[in-house]
């Protein structure tokens, strides 16, 4: 029973939260990946295709929230007067899945062409896998720590952000399937799934490493923490993958329709 305890997402956390140091890689690994996709979607935005250019204003808020969520994680950082740590590169999710041809490859972002229209469909692709993932982590820490008197606010404006995220790839790639690219959004969506599966064991039994180094875990906890992360992937290879692909028609609609508003405002009235 106690090892139950010991090992759950909310008593795990509350660890990294109440140590400066795991505290600063966490939020350190979250603010640059966070940025990294700020960037992404504003190249994104700027290269659409004419035939797609409906699409820039919701990519532009996309990559304005997530400029947003950067700027928040390092917020939390400031308030406690630490500073953003350096990521060490096997924890860095973006990079790897990059590596991996998951996505838009920086190099052809950095070009001033434009993008084709199957360039935004594995944009969207894409984005609707990586964004199950952080909407489902997102979830988790509001269920847990949602009240929380430092991070509550900020977890709540980054869950309701994501879902809105995912909502909008949900009903864009329906859209694009009805127009006839339904083939291969499924296909791409299936090999973002299958490598972002492997991609996100990899990098949650690195930073579950670094953690454990930084809070001095003992060898058991590491090795059934390592064993958990290990059954997870099991389970997706197995067919949790599908929830990953899957396309229906959201609640929300429209929702990234409305401004995205200023993106120099500051994270300090959030934290």
């Amino acid at each position: 029973m106690e090892v139950s305890v010991v090992l759950s997402p909310q008593s795990l956390f509350q660890e990294i939260l109440d140590n400066d140091d795991s505290f600063r890689l966490f939020c350190s690994i979250a603010a640059s990946g966070e940025t990294q996709g700020g960037w992404e979607n504003g190249r994104i935005a700027a290269l659409v295709p004419g035939s797609m250019r409906s699409l820039a204003p919701k990519i532009t808020r996309h990559g304005a929230d997530e400029d947003k969520h950067g700027r928040i994680f390092n917020a939390l950082l400031k308030k406690r007067n630490l500073e953003p740590g350096p990521v060490p590169p096997e924890t860095d999710y973006t990079m790897l899945l990059e590596r991996r041809g998951i996505g838009l490859a920086h190099d052809k972002l950095r070009r001033d062409e434009p993008l084709t229209e199957k360039d935004v469909l594995v944009y969207l692709s894409h984005s609707r896998v990586t964004e199950q993932r952080a909407a489902g982590q997102m979830n988790m820490l509001v269920k847990y720590f949602g009240d929380h008197p430092e991070v509550g606010r900020p977890f709540r404006m980054i869950s309701h952000d994501e879902e809105n995220h995912l909502a909008y790839c949900h009903e864009e790639l329906l859209r694009l399937a009805r127009a006839g690219h339904g083939r291969t959004i499924q296909r791409v969506l299936r090999e973002c799934a299958v490598a972002e599966s492997r991609v996100y064991r990899d990098v949650s039994l690195a930073v579950m490493a670094h953690m454990g180094r930084v809070l001095k875990w003992p060898g058991p906890k590491s090795a059934a923490l390592t064993a958990g992360i290990h059954a997870v992937y099991a389970y997706e290879r197995l067919g949790g993958w599908r929830r990953m692909v899957s396309l229906t028609m959201p609640r929300r609609r429209d929702a990234l329709g409305g401004p995205a508003g200023d993106p120099t405002t500051s994270a300090a009235g959030i934290v």
